[in-house]
C-alpha cells in the first residue's frame, strides 16, 4: 500500500481505494453536545472532523470501472476554488497519478460509476486542457442516478459543474441514467440508496462467495452505522435511514467489506451485528 493507493482481492476481482485527500467538517448532527462527544471524540471544539476522500477502482472480468471519479486533480483551476471552500483540506496526489500506480490506461475504463451527484465525487469525470474540458475516460459509460441529473438545480446554470463537467458525458450520449438496481457489468451492481441526494446510489460487487461495497455518503462516519437516524442537515432522514437499514440488512448477510467515502483512509471494514443494531469494525 501506497499513502494513497491501497488494493486488496475479494473474489475475482481487484479492488482498490485511492485517497484524493482530507477535509475538516462538523457534522450538526441533531444530538446532544454529550452524545456527540461519546460519538466523536476526535471532533476539535467546534464540533469539526477530519474525514477522508475516497474513491475506489475495481477490475472484474473485461471491466475497469472508476467508482466516484472524486475531485480534479490538484492543480487544476476547480481544484483551487474547491479549497477555497475548505479551510484544512489537504490532497493527494490524486485519481490520475493512482491509476498510473496500478496500470489503468483511462481510455480503457469501461464504466465510470457516481454515486451522487456532490461535487466531490463528480469533478473527476472531466480534464482542464487549457481554457477546455474534455471527458477523462473518453470510452466509459457514465452512470449515476436519475434524480441526481434530472432533478438537480444546477442543470439550469450553463457554469455549474455538473453541466460543463459530467454533461460532457451526456454530449457524447455516454450518460446512463440509473432507476433502482442495474448490474453495469457481470459482477457489478449499482443500486439505489436514496437520503443523501435523491438519486444517491451504492455499489456492490459480488464474486464467488464474497462481496464488496462502496457506500458514496450511505454513512459519512462510523457512528451513523449505530445510529441510523443520525445525518447532517437537508438531508431526507425518513429516505436516508430506510437505505442504511437495508444496507446493514444486506451486507451483514455476506463475507462483505464495504468502503464509505468518507471514512480514513484505507477505509476497508466490515458490517458486524450487535444486541441492538449494527457496527462498524475496520479492517
Amino acid at each position: 500500500m501506497s499513502e494513497f493507493v491501497a488494493s486488496r482481492k475479494i473474489g475475482d476481482a481487484t479492488v482498490t481505494v485511492i485517497s484524493d485527500g482530507t477535509l475538516r467538517w462538523a457534522p450538526k448532527f441533531p444530538i446532544s453536545e454529550d452524545e456527540r462527544r461519546r460519538a466523536m471524540p476526535d471532533a476539535d471544539d467546534e464540533g469539526k472532523l477530519t474525514l477522508g476522500l475516497n474513491l475506489a477502482h475495481v477490475r472484474l472480468g473485461g471491466a475497469s470501472i472508476v467508482i466516484d471519479p472524486g475531485c480534479d486533480v490538484p492543480s487544476s483551476a476547480w481544484a483551487r476554488e474547491f479549497a477555497a471552500k475548505w479551510p484544512g483540506l489537504t490532497r493527494s496526489p490524486g485519481l490520475e497519478a493512482a491509476l498510473r500506480q496500478i496500470d489503468v490506461d483511462p481510455g480503457a475504463v469501461t464504466h465510470v460509476l457516481i454515486t451522487h451527484a456532490h461535487e466531490d465525487h463528480f469533478a473527476g469525470v472531466a480534464a482542464e486542457r487549457g481554457a477546455d474540458l474534455v471527458l477523462r475516460f473518453p470510452n466509459a459509460r457514465h452512470v449515476i442516478g436519475r434524480r441526481d441529473w434530472e432533478e438537480h438545480p444546477s442543470r439550469k446554470q450553463p457554469d455549474s459543474a455538473l453541466v460543463r463537467r459530467l454533461g460532457l458525458a451526456a454530449q457524447r450520449g455516454l450518460l446512463d441514467l440509473m432507476d433502482e438496481e442495474r448490474e453495469v457489468a457481470p459482477g457489478v451492481t449499482m443500486a439505489a440508496s436514496p437520503g443523501e441526494t435523491p438519486g444517491h446510489c451504492h455499489v456492490r460487487v459480488a464474486s464467488g462467495t464474497r462481496r464488496f461495497y462502496y457506500l458514496g455518503d450511505l454513512f459519512h462516519l462510523t457512528c451513523e452505522i449505530e445510529h441510523v437516524g443520525w445525518a447532517p442537515p437537508n438531508r431526507d432522514v425518513a429516505a436516508l435511514t430506510a437505505s442504511r437499514r437495508r444496507l446493514l440488512a444486506d451486507a451483514s448477510g455476506h463475507d462483505s467489506v464495504l468502503v464509505f467515502s468518507h471514512d480514513r483512509f484505507p477505509a476497508w471494514g466490515r458490517i458486524t451485528r450487535a444486541a441492538e443494531g449494527y457496527r462498524w469494525q475496520q479492517g
